[in-house]
């Protein structure tokens, strides 16, 4: 409870701070906007004051536009200040809310919800109320899909090389926050996805000339203008250089404006996420996943923002040719789409092989900013341990990370590698949530996340999962089918590399002799594969399997009736189950 308050009373301290900041930028804003009229007022009143006297009117009325066009930059910087702090007032608040229990500001990741993976499902990974749900802090729409296939990926390299980065991220506050702010700006259109894809795939067309033609065209163009001014050559020479220019620029005009459509999608993406790129370029970081990505953002020449910013002043000046006057005349007299054309096609050329990636690094620190975020929220939880002992699992006070304080119970397990648990108990006595508990340990574990525990040593292993098979209409399958074809991808799976395997209530959709038959024979087949896990039941009669398997252990969670009421007390004990409840619940709430 101590660590919650002190990092609530932080989010409230920063807020309160980026408050004050926005009242004073607010401030210059309006006193900006009272300049910029008066500088308006004052044109007007030279333009009627000194007019007819034009020595004195252009120099004064040249030096009031140069003003004003200083005053509309800074107004649009302070307006993105502006924006900038506003965002961080309100990622502030959302972690306020969040620890105090509130996740209505927080998306889903619906989109990520996948039946057939290996636990993600069954766990509730995704979802209303589910862990991503919880942890999720990303800004771009890259960065989400980043976060939802590392929770996703079941790796268990590197373990150790993830809690260092995402330690050393958790500790760079202000920096993960300003990072966030800005990336919640960025609104563009065309994904990255759509970008790469128009890279890669472009047919380049401009001709190498067109690196100095249009330079030699335009030069050409003025000596002519000059010409036809001194009347050296007559007014018809100038029209026909003119149709000469749109004559060239025509015959590539199809290819032009095919590439004015993909660029036109891609400026504002450039424009925006070269600020990304920026901190990422200019924060020193120490550990060694977070050095090897900054590593690959790095050039010899440019820095990659430099170069994405490069990149959307060119997008932008190309956009310019939907002026009438620029379109036709700069093209006439300048071959100027086509020498935009070369430009652009040159930094395609040239920076091809590294755009995928440095999008890729930007989505990489925006996931890795939820996980950093996550542990700064979370500084009771603990890092696991990484361990090659025989046991899977030693953890003291295991609980559920996404249960409050006040409503956590916790436990202490060890699991032994080659070992399963058999869990009996009562309806609503914890025994789902036990399994949650543990399969998000593992989950988080393998992500580099410290967890909800006291101590926490950990053998990494990745995570299979059977707890929420579902009859399948569209397919005819039925509710048994589902389950056994589960039950075989478990199987087959687990022939090919080492899994915890978590299994909730098995071949429920048979009678109860069969089940009993067909559940004995399935358990001695995983513990005959030296697979480890769990296994939720409640069917007494598999404890039995103890007698012959040693591999096998019993627990239970257990409900007492106390003066005709239902009294849990949520901790694993050893043993097997013998208080039911089933009866009771249905008389008490009068079904039968």
């Amino acid at each position: 409870m101590f660590f919650m308050k002190s990092i609530i009373q932080f989010y409230t301290q920063q807020k309160q701070f980026f408050e004050k900041e926005l009242t004073v930028v607010n401030r210059k804003l309006f006193n900006l906007s009272m300049l910029r009229l008066l500088v308006f007022l004052g044109i007007s009143f030279s333009i009627y004051f000194f007019f007819g006297n034009l020595k004195i009117l252009a120099p004064v009325v040249i030096i009031e536009i140069i003003l004003f066009f200083f005053l509309v930059s800074k107004y649009s910087d302070l307006k993105l200040l502006k924006q900038k702090t506003q965002q961080l007032i309100k990622i502030n608040q959302v972690e306020i809310n969040v620890l105090s229990g509130n996740l209505s500001d927080l998306d889903f990741g619906d989109e990520f919800k996948d039946s057939a993976h290996f636990f993600s499902y069954d766990i509730d990974l995704f979802g209303k109320g589910s862990f991503f749900q919880y942890l999720n802090r990303t800004t771009i729409k890259t960065g989400k899909e980043k976060l939802a296939a590392i929770f996703t990926s079941n790796s268990i390299e590197d373990i150790e090389d993830k809690q260092e980065a995402i330690k050393e991220l958790s500790e760079k506050a202000n920096w993960r926050q300003s990072f966030s702010a800005t990336g919640s700006l960025i609104n563009v259109d065309a994904s990255i996805k759509i970008i790469v894809n128009w890279l890669k795939n472009h047919q380049y067309f401009s001709p190498k000339t067109m690196r100095y033609l249009p330079n030699v065209y335009g030069l050409f163009s003025l000596i002519l203008f000059l010409f036809s001014y001194l009347d050296l050559i007559p007014n018809p020479v100038i029209v026909a250089w003119f149709f000469i220019g749109l004559g060239i620029t025509g015959a590539y005009i199809k290819k032009i404006n095919n590439l004015y459509l993909h660029a036109n999608k891609a400026k504002e993406t450039f424009k925006q996420y070269h600020q990304l790129l920026a901190f990422i370029e200019t924060e020193k970081f120490t550990s060694k996943i977070l050095q090897k990505k900054q590593q690959e953002i790095k050039t010899e020449s440019k820095k990659a923002s430099e170069i994405f910013l490069e990149f959307s002043k060119i997008l932008d000046a190309f956009d310019q040719r939907n002026n009438m006057i620029i379109g036709v005349f700069a093209n006439a007299f300048g071959l100027r789409d086509l020498h935009h054309s070369y430009k652009i096609e040159r930094w395609i050329n040239t920076y091809l092989d590294k755009v995928e990636s440095w999008f890729e690094v930007i989505a990489f620190f925006d996931a890795q900013n939820s996980l950093a975020n996550f542990k700064f929220n979370h500084a009771n939880f603990v890092f696991p341990e990484i361990t090659s002992e025989k046991f899977t699992i030693k953890a003291t006070d295991l609980g559920h990370p996404l249960l409050s304080e006040e409503k956590r119970i916790t436990s202490s397990v060890t699991i032994n590698s080659e070992e399963f648990f058999i869990i009996t108990g009562a309806n609503m006595a914890g025994k789902s949530t036990f399994l949650r508990t543990v399969s998000l340990s593992i989950i988080m574990s393998n992500l580099g996340l410290p967890v909800c525990a006291t101590s926490f040593s950990y053998k990494p292993i990745k995570l299979i999962t059977s707890m929420r098979t579902t009859d399948n209409l569209s397919e005819d399958e039925s509710y048994f089918f589902s389950e056994l074809k589960r039950l075989k991808f478990i199987v087959d799976t687990i022939s090919k590399d080492n899994y915890f395997i978590i299994l909730d209530e098995i071949l429920k959709g048979t009678n109860s002799t069969d089940k009993a038959i067909g559940s004995r024979k399935f358990v001695q087949k995983l513990v005959a594969s030296n697979s480890t896990g769990i296994i939720a039941t409640h069917d007494l009669s598999l404890c039995e399997i103890t007698d012959e398997l040693p591999e096998v252990k019993n627990y239970y969670f257990d409900a007492e009736i106390i003066n005709d009421e239902l009294y849990f007390d949520y901790k694993l004990k050893n043993g097997i189950c013998k208080n039911m409840n089933a009866s009771f619940l249905l008389k008490k709430m009068e079904i039968i």
